[in-house]
């Protein structure tokens, strides 16, 4: 008798741990229990008990029946909450408010329980603090001997993306000095060059910005230049592994050099590109024109390219060059100022 209300008792809990699972059936026959996490309308992710985490092809799904609600978002927009069923490939949604709610299937584009629906939730609305991520670079040579010189390179970007707008911050510098007795000049070189940008989606492929850039060079006699603007950009092309902006707005320069001040309207013309090779690897290139509108036959041009290699998660190497080209420089300075640094990567997010 004791055998009896025990194996009674093991196949109730059974029943009621299947009957309180989430469960997918798919249309070779097998079935899944478990805990259903979310679906971006390609895959689904359900967590079992027996197996952990398993990714099912969207497609491969005959049945979908949940305990609990879901987070169903269609294709026009809408989200409807409530446990899910299915019959006849359309979605059944159990909600609150407007009862059942049938959809076909492949008019779902997501799916996600509660816990997904807050983590997606405090994504699109992120407190400024959080979704940092970026890096420093760190480069340093000494000579000491039949030569007397030193050069530092300093460089820091941190970029916050969230689902509709980014935030960009960069500063970068480099000094070299030649400590020779005598040597004329002593400072080979000090340019300091940093700003902000922030990017807000306007539609799918459209975003608009606004920004800001400063420099100095100690050597070209500027003791600041500031660049004021924004405008319109356009994602030519736009997934994991390559990104193609085009930009065009206004800006409002102010130079002031050691011997004359500047300050003019321009166009702010330009493109960007971003490429990663293979897992380790990112490349960026930018190239941007900003013709004076005073005096069309005036304008700065800036080009930069880079890479950074990852050794690790927080680790890598990386290679910057950078060139300024400006139409009319100070009398007796040069039109183009070059830079070139490399070094170590120092990865961080937060």
């Amino acid at each position: 008798m004791r055998k009896i209300l025990a194996l009674a008792v093991l196949s109730a809990c059974a029943f009621c741990s299947t009957t309180f699972a989430d469960q997918i059936v798919l249309k070779n026959g097998d079935r899944l229990s478990g805990t259903i996490l979310k679906s971006d309308g390609k895959t689904l992710l359900i967590k079992s008990d027996y197996a952990g985490d398993v990714t099912v092809q969207w497609p491969a799904i005959l049945e979908i029946h949940s305990s609990e609600p879901l987070h169903v978002g269609l294709s026009n927009g809408q989200t409807v909450v409530g446990p899910v069923t299915t019959a006849d490939d359309n979605l059944a949604i159990a909600t609150a408010t407007q009862g059942t709610v049938t959809e076909p299937k492949a008019e779902v584009k997501t799916l996600r329980n509660d816990a997904e629906w807050t983590t997606y939730e405090k994504s699109l609305h992120p407190p400024l603090t959080a979704g940092w991520a970026g890096g420093a670079n760190v480069g340093f040579a000494l000579t000491r001997g039949n030569s007397q010189t030193k050069n530092l390179a300093l460089a820091f970007t941190a970029a916050r993306k969230t689902s509709n707008d980014d935030i960009i911050l960069y500063t970068n510098s480099v000094y070299a000095a030649n400590d020779a007795p005598g040597a004329i000049p002593a400072t080979t070189a000090n340019t300091i060059q940093g700003g902000i940008r922030y990017d807000r989606d306007l539609a799918k492929r459209l975003f608009a910005y606004v920004g800001a850039d400063f420099q100095t060079d100690d050597l070209q006699g500027l003791n600041l230049r500031s660049v004021l603007g924004g405008g319109l950009g356009f994602h030519a092309i736009k997934n994991d592994f390559t990104t193609l902006d085009f930009l065009g707005g206004l800006n409002y320069t102010r130079e002031n050099y050691v011997t004359v001040q500047r300050n003019f309207a321009a166009l702010s013309l330009g493109e960007e590109f971003t490429h990663k090779v293979g897992m380790s690897t990112l490349i960026t290139q930018k190239f941007y024109i900003f013709p004076d509108l005073n005096d069309t036959s005036q304008f700065r041009g800036t080009f930069s390219f880079g890479t950074v290699t990852k050794f690790s998660k927080w680790l890598g190497w990386q290679n910057a060059f950078g060139d300024i080209y400006v139409t009319n420089p100070p009398v007796g300075k040069k039109q183009n100022d070059i830079l070139l640094t490399t070094g170590l990567n120092v990865n961080f997010t937060h």
